[in-house]
């Protein structure tokens, strides 16, 4: 009977490491399966007869309804739990999956992509590191939320090339269909996110209703700030993902070289989500979020000044992927600095709306532009500019101390 007791007791000290594991597996697929809609962006709408800005538009859509939803389901999750919201999701996203796959026409695309930025907004990012947060002790938290980041680009490092063969070999539907089982079998690492009750880090703070947090957060200076920047952040990842490989097409290079790029840019991402969560916890978060920002616009300026070749295209890919979603860690750990961890799912559920706005603009914009001029020359040199625009707002914020009860 000791002994029996003695386990549940013992648990607490490490669930959160679980509940961190199981949002990183259920993060690795959902993005790492979004992240190759690109490679489909060429077949799909060959096969329906369409210019690339019908497909451009419908990845913009999935991408502001994950955005218009991610606010509503992190205020589910933050009440009623993270695993139950998460387990709807994969099933969502994976029957989104299916309607791409079988209903060959714009409204069959249309739809695919809704429901697949529904599946995103309650099985996305937002909900895993809600969970993590609350779960994992205070001076653990910004690691593990890099980790969980991390391995959302793991999963686009291991997926991209995966979709690749699976098209060469079978076709585009059948890529799809894999990938949708795929996606519907995290629904059984959603159980991994249950929190039984006095399993989890104390909260810290005041109790707070969702409406007073979200009253509070958006009339905050510096959260305002904070999410005007991640708009940025969602313009230049969905430009890249969805239409970097129809530019190095254009350039003479393969599609070969194409995935790969997409692939490296998630293996790096790997060790640069990691790196940027690490950084989070010991210096200054806003101004490690600024530097991301201002390096990616380099990066992009040098990418496209130089003469396109396979290996100009992989360096890009690799440096990339140091600065991809190194955001997410470093914005998530800003919004609990400034109100806690409570509602976290909310409040970076917001603030990812405005990433998700910029998402839309991205993926919508780069093909419009494409289908009117025939390139991405201005939409490179648009995603530079914003690069150093939001350098410039995120080095303005005022990062307070950690926050603790003693400051609520």
């Amino acid at each position: 009977m000791i002994g029996m007791r003695a386990m549940p007791n013992s648990n607490p000290k490490y669930r959160w490491v679980i509940i961190m594991l199981s949002a990183a597996a259920l993060v690795s697929v959902t993005f790492g399966v979004r992240q190759v809609f690109g490679l489909f962006l060429v077949p799909i709408s060959i096969e329906i007869g369409s210019g690339l800005q019908m497909f451009s538009l419908a990845i913009a859509v999935q991408n502001l309804i994950w955005g218009l939803s991610s606010p509503f389901f992190g205020a589910l999750a933050d009440k009623y739990g993270a695993w139950r919201v998460a387990a709807f999701g994969t099933l969502v996203y994976a029957v989104g999956l299916l309607c791409m796959a079988f209903m060959v026409n714009e409204t069959g695309v249309f739809l695919g992509q809704i429901l697949i930025g529904m599946g995103l907004g309650s099985a996305g990012i937002s909900i895993a590191v809600g969970a993590v947060a609350r779960a994992a002790p205070p001076e653990k938290r910004s690691l593990a939320m890099g980790l969980v980041t991390s391995f959302g680009s793991f999963g686009q490092f291991a997926l991209v090339p995966v979709a690749q063969i699976l098209m060469a070999q079978n076709g585009w539907q059948f890529a799809i269909v894999t990938l949708s089982a795929i996606v519907a079998s995290m629904a059984a690492f959603s159980l991994g996110m249950r929190t039984p009750a006095g399993s989890t880090h104390p909260l810290e703070g005041v109790v707070q209703t969702a409406s007073s947090a979200l009253r509070e957060a958006t009339s905050n200076r510096d959260y305002i700030l904070l999410t005007i920047g991640f708009f940025v952040c969602g313009l230049q990842l969905v430009f890249i993902t969805t239409h970097l490989p129809t530019y190095l097409r254009d350039s003479g290079l393969s599609g070969d070289t194409a995935s790969w790029s997409l692939a490296l840019i998630g293996l790096f991402n790997i060790v640069g989500a990691f790196a940027c969560g690490w950084l989070g916890g010991i210096i200054s978060k806003k101004k490690t979020l600024a530097t991301v920002y201002l390096l990616r616009g380099l990066i992009i300026v040098a990418f496209i000044s130089l003469p396109p070749s396979p290996g100009l295209a992989l360096l890009f890919g690799a440096a990339m992927g140091l600065l991809w979603l190194g955001t997410i860690p470093l914005t998530s750990g800003l919004i609990v600095t400034f109100f806690g961890p409570r509602h976290l799912s909310m409040l970076y559920g917001l603030a990812f709306l405005s990433h998700q706005l910029g998402s839309f603009v991205g993926a919508w914009l780069g093909g419009v532009w494409y289908d009117w001029y025939g390139n991405y020359e201005a939409m490179w040199w648009l995603n530079a500019g914003a690069g150093l625009f939001a350098f410039a707002i995120n080095w303005a914020i005022r990062e307070p101390k950690p926050f603790s009860p003693a400051s609520a």
